[in-house]
């Protein structure tokens, strides 16, 4: 499944963290968002990782935004990295 996910974390060392995770996950795209392709055990895995490094109670949110297929197909890039996957095919 295709997942954007983006966050906004108040510290910068849980930032660092979240970000160290997220890169073995996906591809960094913009300062905060990555694109990633997941399976649904690696989505659950990745997500318990995440929730474990926020603070909720500083304000820290992690927003997941689900892609159909199609939907991934459909996104339009100006600039900025190149797709990761292969498979994927972006107009």
């Amino acid at each position: 499944m295709w997942v954007v996910i983006s966050y906004d974390i108040s510290s910068d060392k849980r930032r660092t963290k979240i970000f160290e995770a997220l890169k073995s996950y996906g591809q960094h795209v913009q300062y905060s968002v990555f694109e990633c392709d997941l399976s649904k055990q690696a989505y659950a895995k990745l997500r318990h990782r995440l929730d474990a490094l926020i603070s909720k109670s500083e304000g820290d949110s992690i927003r997941y935004y689900f892609l159909c297929e199609g939907c991934a197909k459909r996104i339009e890039r100006i600039g900025g990295p190149q797709p990761m996957s292969d498979e994927a095919e972006f107009v």
